[in-house]
């Protein structure tokens, strides 16, 4: 498989992804949202500041989708193993461990506000847990490309 159909296949999945967020974001999460203050109205007070936590939750993904986009075009170009790449992967491992403790702490608050349930503060440590497990697979990829650039710039000046 060469550099190019790598990078073509990556930033298919990455379009993929961004697809089914938006799908996820604008109109699954809504309606799911307007279902449950429809069938229990006590809890509409909730429905805005829900919407716009789980709205916010996106923007580090997005983030993070874009900086992947560079290091698919960037191994497409056939520099897979550079500094900018190792970087900007090191940029998504932070985006998502930020993204992990600001939906944990995000909930907490919530519960707290007596606008959350207990079952459902519980069920939410594993999207928190799936985020961090992104980062540190994110931080591990991107130490091990550091070396790799680190090795390949040194082979460079080898004659």
């Amino acid at each position: 498989m060469s550099q190019k159909s790598i990078a073509g296949w990556l930033k298919g999945i990455i379009i993929g992804i961004a697809l089914c967020g938006l799908v996820i974001y604008a109109l699954v999460i809504p309606s799911v949202g307007l279902s449950i203050t429809a069938a229990n109205p006590e809890f509409a007070y909730c429905f805005l500041p829900w919407l716009i936590f789980i709205c916010l939750t996106a923007l580090p993904c997005y983030a993070a989708l874009v900086l992947a986009w560079k290091v698919a075009s960037n191994i497409g170009c056939d520099r897979s193993f550079t500094m900018e790449n190792a970087k900007w992967i090191k940029y998504i491992a932070v985006l998502a461990a930020a993204d992990a403790l600001f939906f944990f702490v995000g909930n907490v608050v919530f519960l707290l506000l007596n606008m959350n349930h207990p079952g459902i503060a519980l069920l939410s440590l594993i999207v928190v847990f799936a985020g961090i497990a992104i980062a540190i697979a994110a931080a591990a990829l991107s130490y091990l490309v550091k070396k790799a650039a680190l090795l390949q710039e040194q082979s460079d000046w080898t004659i």
